[in-house]
């Protein structure tokens, strides 16, 4: 089954702020970020269910080169990204986008 993907405009800040900070640090690292994501979002389309749900029907796929996680939830034929966080930062802050 082919699922399409769907940014909530949420996320997208998320990846414009973390873009912006970490081309702030060294010219190039936001594209190196953003490429980062991009993989996980693929993977995401390939095997939505591989992650594991993590609150109520969301999942969570984690970055490898940088401490992101991917908040996502799976509709019919699309998964919904509802968040791009720290994996530091509080995860009862993406429950409101849940």
């Amino acid at each position: 089954m082919t699922y399409e993907l769907d940014i909530r405009s949420e996320a997208e800040e998320d990846l414009a702020e973390a873009f912006a900070w970490y081309e702030a640090q060294v010219s190039g690292l936001g594209l190196d970020f953003l490429l980062s994501v991009d993989a996980v979002f693929n993977s995401i389309l390939r095997s939505p269910f591989l992650y594991p749900i993590v609150y109520k029907t969301v999942r969570r796929a984690l970055t490898r080169r940088f401490p992101y996680q991917v908040l996502y939830v799976v509709e019919e034929k699309r998964a919904v990204i509802l968040a791009v966080f720290h994996a530091k930062r509080n995860p009862r802050r993406f429950h409101e986008r849940a």
